[in-house]
């Protein structure tokens, strides 16, 4: 393992899937997970680009075509699933688009892509499911709020942090909801939620030239390693958490260091607003809750 902050344990012979897999803290996950004797699928939107990445993971890797834009995609993904899976790993994501843009549903598309698709493929999967999800979220969900009458940003003007930001706390009361949903029916399954504190990822790619260029210098300063920033993935995806956990680095301002359980925002702990979120998901993207009342 290339790091210590999973459970080894936890690891070889089972089976995780990770989207966006094929660069950045999803690449980093599933390295550590192949290195460690799992069976890995990556989720991608780029397969050839994903099989040029597992043929250098090696280990026991599989790469499926999964666009998180689009609900299609999703349900193809698991309409093809076969056998149990461990445990699902949403990594993927898009931020800091500087122009609104919507996805193949129409919704706005960090929207989109961070909670609408991995809420659709969460559920779509949670059949074959044995442990855990973990959710990857964002600190940015302390800037963000939600506002359930205009999710996709139709009517306000669009502000591409705070849109960010709104992705980011949805993660979290998906997590929220989900956790109550599987208690409710007796399922063992547990939610979880991490955020790699300020990590190598693409997610700046899309910023103006300018700010490309400044978040790169304080990233140097600051940024931890994809690895780094991968762990707390890895952690509260293999270690004994109680559900609904939270983990983030345990530094300064928990912008790096050592996986640790971390706190939320009042409005990301908000039960209230994690059912009624959840309930605009499912009108929204025609997928429910699939095992029993909740």
């Amino acid at each position: 393992m290339s790091t210590p902050a999973a459970d080894a344990a936890r690891i070889a012979g089972r089976r995780f899937v990770v989207t966006g897999a094929s660069s950045g803290l999803g690449l980093a996950a599933a390295r550590a997970l192949a290195r460690g004797g799992a069976r890995v699928v990556l989720a991608v939107r780029d397969v050839t680009a994903g099989e040029r990445v597992a043929a250098e993971l090696g280990g026991s890797t599989e790469v499926r075509a999964l666009d998180l834009a689009d609900l299609g995609s999703v349900r193809r993904f698991a309409e093809s699933w076969d056998g149990d899976l461990d445990v699902l790993i949403n990594n993927a994501g898009v931020g800091n688009l500087p122009k609104r843009r919507v996805t193949a549903d129409g919704f706005e598309l960090q929207m989109g892509t961070n909670h609408f698709g991995h809420f659709a493929l969460t559920n779509l999967l949670l059949p074959h499911i044995t442990d855990r999800v973990v959710t990857v979220a964002s600190n940015a969900h302390r800037s963000g709020g939600i506002d359930l009458a205009d999710v996709n940003w139709e009517s306000r003007p669009y502000r591409v942090f705070a849109s960010y930001g709104q992705s980011k706390l949805a993660n979290l009361l998906f997590t929220l909801e989900l956790q109550r949903r599987l208690v409710a029916c007796g399922s063992p399954v547990l939610a979880l939620a991490a955020h790699p504190g300020v990590a190598a990822s693409n997610l700046v790619r899309d910023l103006p030239a300018a700010l490309v260029v400044a978040a790169k210098v304080v990233g140097t300063v600051v940024r931890q390693s994809a690895e780094a920033g991968a762990a707390p993935t890895l952690f509260a995806a293999t270690r004994d958490l109680p559900g609904a956990s939270y983990v983030g680095p345990g530094g300064f301002n928990e912008m790096r260091g050592r996986p640790t359980l971390v706190g939320r925002s009042p409005e990301a702990a908000d039960p209230d607003l994690a059912r009624d979120l959840w309930t605009l998901s499912e009108k929204l993207t025609g997928v429910t809750f699939p095992l029993g009342s909740a």
